[in-house]
């Protein structure tokens, strides 16, 4: 049995994790939408992002290796084609069509119309078969629709093309955190490390988004006074340093993500995710003067009691039935890296609670 000592510091790891991964989430929505006021290339922007998380990555993958002295693994084109096309391409449209509709509405619609993601995690899992079908889903699916339903009615400050952005980009990310879970779990690929899944994913992201900027960006942005068409060097230094900023925050929030999770469970990033978008709304009410009706508030909640609801059911299932999933080799030596090795201090935890930290989340 761990003494209070050992709680304690597990707690305060817990809490500290919580909030670093707080810190990216919520710093990277607020950022992207500051900058999309005067800056309206968000296509252009999470390229940039993309290119700062291909070096950042790169760069970590040369640290671990000097650390570890053990090679970091690098797929063959065959298997990086076949295997992580599909999942660049859905992340690439997710994350870009999610920083487009930042143009058109409220931190509020998008993170509220964001937080649906998860209908389209479920569909897409059940589609798979990478989870089991419930009778309770039948309260999931009416209570996050409905919630967001109440919400998008009758608001003042609704846009449709945006609105319509964030949903398809929703639709699309259940598709990406589905494959990205496939991909994540196939021991032959060895990218258990989110770093590795990372550096690999990037490239393709890049080449994916790179023809629809051109067809909608190249051109505005090539005839621009912000970089192209700059006549001096202080706003082009101004512009570059803003958009590595926003790099370095995607960068943060993807490995926040996974390490939050290698560290405690995928069920602690669930219920943080919960309270994440409650914080989202306080800010984007306080700060940026979005206004939301009563009505719009109790869909809000009326949404976040089905999300709730699901991952409640999902921790219940996770606990009462063999993973559906299987879960990656406890003597993988992806698992034996220093930022993500937590058997040896996690020793006296159960064997449920193990298995659920070898779970790559839906999120």
């Amino acid at each position: 049995m761990a003494c209070p000592v050992q709680f304690l510091c597990r707690g305060l790891r817990t809490v500290g994790l919580v909030l670093l991964y707080y810190v990216f989430s919520i710093g990277i929505t607020f950022y992207n939408k500051w900058l999309m006021k005067g800056f309206h290339y968000p296509l252009f922007m999470t390229l940039v992002h993309v290119v700062m998380i291909f070096s950042l990555s790169a760069v970590t993958r040369w640290l671990l290796q000097c650390w570890t002295g053990k090679p970091r693994v690098v797929l063959s084109w065959t298997l990086y084609f076949r295997k992580v096309a599909p999942t660049a391409l859905a992340t690439a449209l997710d994350i870009g069509l999610s920083n487009w509709s930042l143009l058109f509405i409220t931190i509020s619609l998008y993170t509220m119309t964001k937080s649906t993601a998860v209908l389209f995690i479920l569909f897409f899992s059940l589609l798979f078969k990478l989870e089991e079908p419930n009778p309770f889903l039948i309260l999931v699916v009416p209570l996050i629709s409905g919630g967001l339903f109440m919400f998008t009615f009758e608001s003042t400050q609704f846009n449709l093309e945006g609105f319509v952005m964030v949903l398809v980009a929703s639709f699309i990310g259940g598709i990406r955190w589905t494959l990205t879970q496939v991909l994540m779990q196939k021991a032959e690929l060895g990218l258990h490390n989110p770093i590795d899944a990372m550096y690999h994913l990037q490239p393709l992201m890049f080449l994916g988004l790179l023809p629809l900027f051109l067809f909608n960006e190249g051109l505005s942005l090539s005839t621009s006074e912000k970089l192209f068409r700059v006549s001096e060097l202080a706003p082009l230094l101004y512009s570059l340093s803003v958009l590595s900023v926003g790099g370095i925050l995607a960068f943060g929030l993807g490995f926040s993500e996974f390490l939050l999770v290698s560290r405690t469970s995928s069920l602690t990033l669930s219920i943080s995710g919960i309270f994440k978008e409650i914080c989202t709304l306080l800010l984007a009410a306080w700060l940026m003067g979005d206004k939301m009706s009563a009505l719009n508030w109790l869909g809000f909640v009326v949404c976040l009691s089905g999300i709730s609801l699901h991952v409640g059911l999902k921790a219940y299932y996770s606990k009462n039935k063999a993973p559906s999933l299987r879960p990656l080799s406890s003597k993988s030596p992806e698992l034996e890296l220093p930022l993500l090795r937590h058997g040896a201090e996690r020793g006296e935890d159960s064997a449920a609670d193990e298995e659920e930290e070898q779970e790559i989340v839906l999120h």
